[in-house]
């Protein structure tokens, strides 16, 4: 009896003869504007099973028709997942290549351009693309996400992911019958981590992201992981964001981000972050590190952050900062215990650091060592607010400019630093932003050197790294992988 199962512009029609069986045949996809005429609208599916198929549904239409010839019981058995899934040569999409392949499997794309957004809620998935610069999905300023995995162990790999109105690549555990969710999608309200645990284990390795209209590489609720070897511009809120997790064993390494909002966020994401050997320059700001009370966990605490190159953060051709921010190299609102550890931060017209304070949370006990901070319309700033004053903060090594001048003095615990008010800063005149959109593409970045390397098997907990031989990096560190 014929039977039809329908979704979005996803039609799979099967026939079973009596007491027969046979191989399927795919016939698909059909012509591009079937989706069109059956009235297809895109709204967001109701789980994240139904979402994945609905992704499939937006490109795929297939035709499965049984055999009559009659075959033995056993043939019956469905048949294994394939633990390597091509495309397009075993599935059409990306999307349908997630539906094919099995738990701790490969799925290897090809160059080219995939119109879709891809969600991987199956475990250990490893999405690699052959050619980094060559292999682009592309959400066509349409769809909110590029990538999205919300299982443990996945790993995203070797391609470029544009044209996303919110994200490039999320990593979270926060989903629910709704679908995918993070900070910002729904007025910032706050959001449960108990609800939703962590998710566990993940990379993401070079990936190039550019033009989503938020973030480009995101990781939220999610634990033991890397963000490594990618690039980020032209997002209009930030090019790479970690958020709302404690004992978070994140290690954020090998980037480039430019040309966006904020290069690098960290959002109440706590302990174990580890950002190092990172280019944060040509951004309006380079870095933020931010304790509120729209996510879970605050406060921010605790980050080890060394060998970053953070300069020159005034770009004209970046999107815009929600709040006005420009010129500055870090920005410290109510991040607590972090130390700054031979950095380079340089070229920075209002201010190489910023210290200031986020409703009732201060900027307590950051520590800057061995950091080169020069050349910037002042080094080291304290606009906190006496409601929630700095404390805590010291200075090892080379002392720069600061405001107050006498801002460490004194840096004990438990005493109010001096603060100035923030309207004494220089005041770099602040071009208008870009749309996301209008940001020029990046420069080619490199491949990894091995793509048909097998599905790559994540640990429980990230090496320890050794943070002593992290260098000083020079003026033009990842210079070769920048547009600057």
């Amino acid at each position: 009896m014929p039977a039809e199962q329908s979704g979005a512009d996803f039609t799979l029609n099967f026939t079973l003869g009596a007491a027969t069986c046979g191989a399927p045949r795919w016939r698909g996809p059909p012509d591009p504007g079937v989706g069109a005429a059956r009235g297809y609208n895109p709204v967001m599916p109701t789980s994240p099973a139904v979402l994945r198929r609905a992704l499939v549904a937006a490109t795929v239409a297939a035709t499965v028709v049984v055999g009559t010839a009659a075959c033995a019981p056993e043939a019956m058995a469905p048949a294994e997942a394939p633990g390597t899934v091509r495309v397009p040569a075993d599935a059409e999409t990306i999307s349908a290549a997630v539906e094919l392949v099995a738990e701790g499997g490969l799925i290897l794309v090809e160059p080219g351009t995939y119109a879709e957004q891809v969600l991987i809620d199956k475990p250990d998935v490893t999405l690699r693309g052959l050619d980094r610069n060559e292999t682009i999905i592309d959400a066509e300023n349409l769809r909110p996400y590029g990538v999205v995995a919300v299982a443990d162990g996945v790993s995203i790999e070797n391609l470029t992911v544009t044209g996303a109105t919110f994200y490039g690549v999320l990593v979270t555990g926060m989903h629910d019958e709704s679908g995918p969710t993070a900070h910002g999608v729904d007025g910032y309200s706050r959001l449960d981590p108990e609800q939703f645990p962590p998710v566990q284990r993940f990379a993401i390795d070079h990936v190039t992201s550019y033009n989503n209209g938020l973030y480009g590489l995101y990781a939220f609720d999610a634990q033991h992981g890397v963000i490594r070897d990618s690039y980020a511009s032209g997002s209009a809120d930030s090019g790479i964001y970690v958020g709302q997790c404690r004992d978070c064993d994140i290690l954020v390494t090998g980037n480039v981000a430019e040309n966006n909002a904020v290069g690098f966020e960290n959002a109440n994401a706590s302990d174990s972050v580890v950002v190092v050997g990172n280019r944060f320059s040509g951004n309006r700001v380079g870095m933020t590190f931010l304790s509120n009370y729209q996510e879970a966990f605050a406060p921010q605490r605790g980050n080890a952050v060394a060998g970053n190159l953070v300069t020159g953060n005034a770009a004209t051709d970046a999107p815009a900062h929600a709040e006005g921010g420009f010129g500055v190299g870090i920005g410290i609102s109510g991040g607590t215990a972090n130390v700054f550890d031979r950095n380079r931060i340089e070229g920075n017209p209002r201010a190489g650091v910023v210290l200031s304070n986020t409703e009732d949370l201060a900027s307590l006990d950051n520590l800057f060592r061995g950091n080169v901070i020069a050349g910037n319309g002042v080094g080291v700033a304290n606009a906190s607010s006496p409601r929630a004053a700095a404390r805590g903060n010291c200075l090892e090594g080379d002392a720069p400019q600061t405001l107050p001048g006498d801002l460490f003095a004194a840096c004990a615990p438990g005493v109010d630093q001096p603060t100035a008010d923030a309207a004494s800063l220089p005041a770099p005149e602040v071009p208008p932003g870009v749309s996301f959109l209008k940001v020029a593409p990046p420069p080619p970045q490199p491949s990894m050197d091995d793509p048909e390397a097998p599905a790559r098997v994540l640990p429980d907990v990230l090496p320890t790294l050794d943070l002593g031989a992290i260098e000083l990096p020079a003026a033009d560190f990842l210079g070769e992988r920048s547009r600057w």
